[in-house]
């Protein structure tokens, strides 16, 4: 009989495997391989290391993850942050970085405070990738306008007008050639042949059109084969930008990747993710794929929903996906010389357009997190990604005090009784305006209490519990639910050393 695990998908019959992970994996390999390639045209990086970084994200993570049906390697989200460390570090010293974030991870992993991630604002998340997004769109379209991409999102923009006068022939041409045809696959009616991954028709598709068409265009450089690309980190010369390169890439990654699993898990019916040993895998992936000359690794949703969506069951999709890339750079890596680079670079501007989920948005105008994404995508296009990052938690963190802030007290007078009503949150940030409210009613007068607050902490149980008492010394009487029930509704349980009040709905001068 099978074990629970075995039922839920995390390991499978060799029949299993056979029927329905390698199907899955050989989609995920031929969506993952030109992402890789692209990904690491948008870093800056040679195109083998994004192929290394695919190879040991398959793997590494396929095999020891904590998410079965989550498929990782490098990502789009990290991108403009890797280019970055390479115009500072150098790409031996950026390869260093990525290790030790890696070893990070794994800390972080041991010390099982993954789920500690999951408290980052979505908005902040979202927002970050958006603007990643925005960057790549707003640089690889020079690529495939057939120029070169400038230092920032200002000076791309401000180009743009003047590339898109001067377009460049069949770079052009086949650049927006392969932009059409992702869009045209995305729309286009479920077929079978909607079954063949988009960004594998657009690739193979422009580079045959290329190599008959005979165009004067930028391809593909591989400096050699996959183990003659194989290189040593170094370490760096200005340190204190490594120290940030390596806490930047454990905690975006590391982010991302949780968030990733916590997506796919929300994509199938099988194991839920186990998040501590997801993020331990995502770091000796890392640590692996820096020591080797790789990109940084990621869990990528994009793939992990292709996987799931072409019958993934098990673990073995996202592994084999790994192999077949291993196995098709080793033996046939010399025809990936035949991409341009204008391609690699439609392909970007398709996914980095992506990254701008107007679903996210519609989401967040629902919950008020708006003003949240927007200032996150505001820095990370104006000023850089840290700083982006950091105005988006400022932000975030402002709206969660202003929210805990704001109580509404409203008192209003019905013959000889006044009528107070707290709502909103009721916490410290509050009782100063609480306290201003309240002492617009008369000593000795009848009160009627109503507390339909939706958050009470221990400074807004003392002072009501404070002004009940004095105004009970005054010869006033208080009509209200008892504060240990309000607390306790709201999932609290009063200190010890606050004194209870009495357990009657009535707090009166009578019978002190």
């Amino acid at each position: 009989m099978k074990s629970n695990e075995q039922k839920a998908g995390t390991s499978g019959s060799l029949r299993e495997v056979l029927a329905s992970d390698v199907p899955a994996s050989l989609v995920v390999f031929l969506v993952a391989l030109p992402l890789c390639m692209g990904i690491a045209l948008a870093s800056g990086a040679p195109i083998m290391s994004g192929l290394i970084a695919g190879i040991v994200g398959g793997l590494v993570v396929g095999l020891f993850g904590g998410a079965p049906l989550l498929v990782s390697g490098p990502a789009a989200g990290l991108a403009v942050m890797v280019f970055g460390f390479i115009q500072e570090l150098g790409f031996a010293a950026t390869c260093a970085a990525v290790a030790a974030a890696g070893l990070i991870q794994m800390a972080l992993g041991g010390l099982k405070v993954a789920r500690a991630a999951l408290g980052i604002s979505p908005a902040v998340i979202h927002g970050m990738l958006a603007g990643i997004g925005i960057l790549i769109v707003l640089g690889q379209l020079h690529i495939v306008l057939g120029g070169a991409p400038q230092s920032n999102a200002w000076a791309n923009l401000r180009e743009l007008p003047g590339q898109i006068a001067e377009l460049h022939g069949p770079a052009t041409i086949l650049g927006l050639a392969t932009i059409g045809i992702l869009v045209l696959w995305q729309v286009m009616p479920n077929s079978r042949l909607k079954k063949v991954p988009g960004p594998l028709v657009a690739v193979v598709g422009a580079s045959v059109a290329a190599a008959v068409w005979g165009g004067d265009v930028k391809r593909v450089e591989l400096a050699g084969s996959l183990f003659q690309s194989l290189q040593l980190p170094a370490l760096p010369a200005n340190w204190g930008a490594f120290v940030v390169a390596v806490l930047s890439l454990a905690l975006v990654a590391s982010a991302e990747s949780l968030l990733s699993a916590v997506a796919t898990d929300k994509l199938h019916t099988g194991p839920r993710a186990n998040l501590d040993k997801e993020l331990l895998a995502q770091g000796l992936a890392n640590t692996l794929s820096g020591l080797a000359g790789g990109l940084p690794i990621t869990g990528v949703i994009v793939r992990s929903a292709a996987n799931i969506a072409a019958g993934g069951k098990t673990r073995a999709s996202a592994f084999l996906h790994g192999v077949w890339m291993l196995l098709f750079v080793a033996l046939l890596g010399s025809y990936l010389g035949l991409v341009p680079l204008t391609v690699l670079a439609g392909l970007l501007v398709y996914v980095g357009a992506k990254l701008v989920n107007m679903h996210h948005i519609q989401e967040l105008r629902k919950r008020g997190e708006l003003v949240v994404y927007v200032v996150t995508v505001a820095g990370v296009v104006g000023i850089n990604l840290l700083a982006g990052i950091g105005l988006g938690f400022a932000v975030a963190v402002a709206r969660l005090l202003w929210r805990l802030g704001r109580v509404q007290v409203n008192v209003k007078q019905e013959g000889e009784i006044h009528q107070v009503r707290v709502g909103g949150a009721l916490t410290f940030v509050g009782v100063p305006q609480l306290s201003i409210a309240l002492a617009a009613v008369p000593n000795g007068a009848q009160v009627e209490l109503d507390l339909a607050v939706e958050t009470l902490d221990h400074s807004g149980y003392e002072a009501l519990e404070s002004w009940c008492q004095n105004h009970r010394k005054t010869g006033g009487k208080v009509w209200m639910e008892p504060l240990e029930e309000v607390w306790t509704r709201k999932g609290s349980t009063p200190s010890k050393s606050v004194a209870p009040i009495s357990a009657s709905t009535t707090l009166s001068s009578e019978g002190a």
